[in-house]
């Protein structure tokens, strides 16, 4: 027998020798334990193919619909490696949330974790994660954005928007502006050069998300784990520079560096990590809702109508140039049903992963063991027509109903919760706002051809929404 007819021959044998291992793992398991039902699929691999099929169409609901018709609302599968269970339930999410750092922390796939670093914001735990959250949240509070944000944030929207003519492809265009506003929350840096060649590094890292975390086997992933290396690299240069001098400046890198601030104490690499992360929070989440909420204002026209109506009111009480105040904002009150209700139905973040830390009993008496992947899934609650009336179509008025509401809101989650919830929620919601005043107010529009969305490996248009405009 030859070497190679002896390895394959070898193979032959492992193959369902470790099959065997698996299913008795499995049996063992459930024996042991009263896990929620499902199915973990194949070996190794699970059932992680179909759902990335299911994601790479406009439609990936039947993944989950399918499963929460068969086994509950809770179930068992495989997932990116791992025996995961998926809950689909609106109080096993909120009790997963509410429990980070005591029943529950967070875990996410090699891909992201490799690529967002050690130190960022999304894997932190314990009270370094306590301690950096809560400067997050100090430095984006209500307060900070009207007095120092928001005049950034409508200025450099307008410089942007001042370069619009003919055909614009409106998922680039926005993240341009989301890009910029956050390199200037961060670091003071106004559009440059050097933030330019910074944003074409950082969208290879995006890329690499949701990739095999090896770059023998993905090129992608190989670009981006590269792309990661030169994007670290420059903010380790900015931070060493801040270090170096002596003005003092009221951005994210300054409240890290600041000691009475309840910052400082933090190495390099740690801060590096941390703005890193942040760019990814503040550029590719905010940059899709602005685009698809102009989407679905497109598609459906009466609400576009009184949009614009909202807008021309509020642009009548003041010069074209006038920059908004915080009064103008707060003056918005359909603009935060669009807002909402793009969130609800494009759930930019479909769900959150963590790891149990002991086994966790949760409703129905089902257990989650010790060491298992956790998805709370955010998107299978907001598309539940039991808890949104149509669920699957845009429908900003739906909140203004008072007997919605109440018990809507109370399932409305796309920010996260519990001591993980979103710390820049609200300054997303300014940037949401801002961006669809200037954009109504200044420009007429048409889809330049047919778009459509895509969920995977990030929820999007698949060709970026091109769009024809007008300036009024």
């Amino acid at each position: 027998m030859d070497q190679s007819s002896a390895v394959l021959y070898t193979l032959l044998l492992c193959i369902p020798f470790s099959l065997s291992i698996f299913l008795l793992l499995r049996a063992t398991s459930r024996r042991h334990r009263r896990l929620p039902p499902g199915n973990l699929g194949l070996p190794f691999i699970g059932e992680t193919l179909q759902l990335i099929s299911a994601y790479k169409t406009e439609n990936p609901e039947p993944f989950i619909d399918d499963r929460v018709s068969k086994y509950g609302t809770v179930f068992t599968t495989h997932l990116f490696g791992e025996p995961t269970v998926f809950s689909a339930d609106p109080d096993t999410n909120r009790f997963i949330l509410q429990n980070e750092g005591r029943l529950f922390e967070s875990s996410y796939p090699g891909s992201i974790s490799n690529l967002l670093g050690r130190h960022s914001l999304l894997l932190m735990r314990g009270n370094l994660h306590k301690r950096m959250h809560s400067l997050t949240m100090s430095f984006a509070n209500s307060a900070i954005i009207r007095d120092h944000l928001l005049v950034d944030v409508d200025r450099l929207v307008r410089l942007n928007m001042d370069a619009w003519t003919g055909r614009v492809i409106l998922m680039e265009e926005a993240k341009k502006i989301t890009f910029q506003l956050t390199v200037k929350q961060l670091m003071s840096f106004d559009p440059c050069e050097w933030t330019e060649n910074l944003m074409k590094e950082y969208m290879l890292v995006i890329e690499g998300f949701f990739c095999i975390p090896l770059p023998i086997f993905s090129t992608t992933y190989r670009r981006a784990i590269q792309a990661r290396r030169k994007v670290a690299e420059a903010l380790s240069l900015v931070v060493v520079e801040r270090r170096r001098g002596s003005e003092r400046k009221k951005d994210m890198l300054a409240a890290l560096m600041d000691e009475e601030g309840g910052g400082g104490g933090f190495s390099d690499e740690e801060i590096v990590d941390f703005m890193l992360a942040l760019l990814v929070a503040g550029y590719e989440t905010t940059s899709t809702i602005m685009t698809l909420a102009v989407k679905f204002l497109t598609e459906t026209p009466r609400a576009l109508a009184q949009l614009k109506e909202e807008h021309n009111g509020i642009r009548a009480r003041k010069g074209e140039t006038e920059a908004l105040q915080w009064e103008d904002y707060k003056s918005m009150p359909f603009t935060q049903c669009v807002v909402n209700e793009t969130l609800r139905v494009t759930n930019i973040i479909s769900g959150v992963f963590r790891r149990a830390m002991t086994d966790v009993k949760i409703k129905d008496g089902y257990t989650i063991p010790k060491g298992w992947k956790v998805f709370a899934s955010l998107r299978a609650v907001h598309m539940n027509h039991d808890y949104f009336k149509d669920a699957r179509t845009f429908n900003p008025w739906r909140l203004q109903s008072s007997s919605e509401t109440s018990s809507s809101m109370n399932m409305f989650t796309p920010f996260g919760g519990g001591p993980r919830r979103c710390p820049g929620a609200e300054l997303a919601r300014v940037e949401l706002s801002v961006f669809l005043h200037r954009l109504v107010t200044q420009f007429s529009w048409e889809p330049a051809e047919q778009d459509k969305l895509v969920f995977f490996p990030t929820t999007r248009t698949q060709k970026r929404y091109p769009i024809i405009v007008q300036r009024l």
